[in-house]
């Protein structure tokens, strides 16, 4: 857990002070927000990891049908998304009865690949509480195979990808995902 005290850093680097700030990030879009019931805190009174991943996947599966892959394109392509890699930090506990946001900053594409990160903000203490980098792959569902994204969702894709390349300031990315 990070022990910084600016409130409005949200990324914090030991060498070179705030990376991103909170403002930053919270100018990302919100693609899943959640009020924390005691059933997901663990043994030591906070948030287990396991909710932490299932917030992000909430995330996912809403930024997904922002960009066409919805539940009636898996069915009707055959097509859906494989995770190929991915790397959580955690910054500041979570506990029951605290409302949390996600917001997503898409990182780049292949025309199969997607590079993505969530940030989870803790609304209610207004301090970032953790991130989630992703490393995924569009799929042919007949063959559970990698396959091209069709030019739809390239589209919607590029058009995010656009927006978010226009951010000043960099993404604090892991550096080992690639795409």
């Amino acid at each position: 857990m990070s022990a910084h005290t600016d409130t409005n850093c949200a990324v914090l680097d030991r060498e070179n002070g705030c990376r991103v700030s909170l403002e930053q990030v919270e100018a990302l879009p919100v693609y899943h927000r959640e009020t924390i019931p005691e059933q997901y805190l663990d043994a030591m009174g906070h948030m287990n990891v396991h909710w932490y991943m299932a917030l992000y996947d909430q995330a996912t599966w809403h930024f997904f049908e922002t960009i066409g892959m919805t539940l009636d394109y898996h069915r009707n392509y055959h097509a859906g998304a494989f995770a190929l890699r991915q790397f959580l930090n955690y910054f500041s506990e979570i506990h029951a009865g605290q409302t949390v946001a996600v917001r997503t900053r898409l990182l780049g594409r292949t025309d199969k690949r997607f590079h993505f990160m969530h940030f989870l903000v803790n609304e209610t203490t207004g301090r970032l509480a953790s991130n989630f980098e992703s490393l995924g792959t569009h799929a042919d569902l007949k063959q559970r195979r990698s396959a091209p994204f069709p030019a739809f969702i390239a589209e919607a894709i590029d058009i995010q990808l656009d927006r978010d390349n226009r951010l000043d300031w960099e993404a604090p990315v892991c550096g080992i995902l690639n795409l």
